[in-house]
């Protein structure tokens, strides 16, 4: 199909994506900021997997949810020049979240899905959101699968039996569901922190190999992989299939990855263990970015 019509194809995939209502629609919403903002999640949803595929992938049922949760939240700023930001929101970042008080960044996706999600986000950060798209557990290990696995280099060893893996620290080839455990696992001696940089580091392995001459010259590759990322993919109703092209162009150049600026961990009554930010240099860390200006690298964390 995309030897005959690289048009229609597009047009394929653009009607394949599922498209919520995720963005907008309350008061006192930022005004549009300089640059593009994007606003990525990874939900835990097992929607449309087997019982055998949750045993695969070790995702437990939906039972064991207990509510869709997201513990992936990437922020993305996009400016008119120079190199895309790629920012970590920490899944347990105290933050306010409209209507609930103040909580764990990742009950504002629990509470309200991925609307209360940009709607705290951007009260948060006071940047404006364009676009949001979210990815379940079945549609991220089909992606890898249909790449054929994804080549990743560990700077220190997984051994994680509820995410499925054990994998040694080192360079190998990690299969849809090892990759899925990988970006979801917690267990290494900085639990969120180090699990935050994995997934950055995954995420540019993956688009890598998804622009590669290898991929994008194989139709019986390149189909697959869009076929399975659109049918994976939840996106806000204004984003087509052309936004996501720019997403994944801007983020296959230079970027600048980082956490938001961390002040340290507390424990409060209702939400247990916390992460806070650090007030100041998160505030500037994000007026920075809506004026499109580059991150001072006394403000970036790793």
């Amino acid at each position: 199909m995309l030897i005959i019509s690289p048009f229609a194809a597009a047009i394929y995939l653009d009607q394949s994506l599922h498209r919520i209502d995720a963005l907008g629609g309350y008061s006192g919403r930022p005004a549009q900021t300089a640059g593009t903002n994007w606003l990525l999640a990874g939900s835990d949803s097992r929607e449309g997997l087997t019982a055998a595929q949750e045993q695969q992938l070790s995702t437990g049922d939906t039972s064991d949810a207990g509510g869709e949760r997201s513990d992936t939240i990437i922020l993305v700023h996009i400016p008119q020049t120079g190199p895309t930001t790629v920012v970590s929101l920490p899944r347990d970042s105290y933050v306010p979240i409209p209507g609930q008080g103040r909580d764990k960044l990742n009950a504002a996706f629990a509470a309200g899905g991925p609307k209360l999600l940009t709607q705290t986000v951007e009260t948060a950060t006071g940047l404006h959101i364009d676009h949001f798209a979210k990815i379940g557990f079945g549609g991220f290990s089909n992606v890898v699968g249909a790449l054929g696995g994804i080549d990743m280099c560990l700077s220190h060893p997984m051994d994680d039996p509820k995410a499925g893996i054990n994998l040694a620290a080192g360079c190998q080839h990690l299969t849809g569901p090892q990759a899925l455990g990988y970006v979801r696992s917690r267990a290494t001696p900085r639990a969120d922190l180090d699990r935050m940089q994995d997934q950055r580091q995954f995420l540019s392995t993956l688009l890598n190999k998804v622009t590669s001459p290898s991929t994008l010259a194989d139709p019986f590759r390149l189909w697959p992989v869009a076929t399975g990322m659109t049918s994976g993919l939840q996106v806000d109703d204004g984003t087509h299939i052309w936004d996501l092209a720019r997403l994944g162009m801007a983020l296959h150049v230079h970027t600048v990855t980082t956490t938001v600026p961390i002040g340290g961990f507390e424990t409060v009554q209702d939400s247990g263990d916390v992460l806070v930010w650090d007030h100041d240099r998160a505030s500037r860390f994000f007026a920075d970015l809506a004026a499109d200006r580059p991150i001072p690298s006394d403000l970036l964390t790793q």
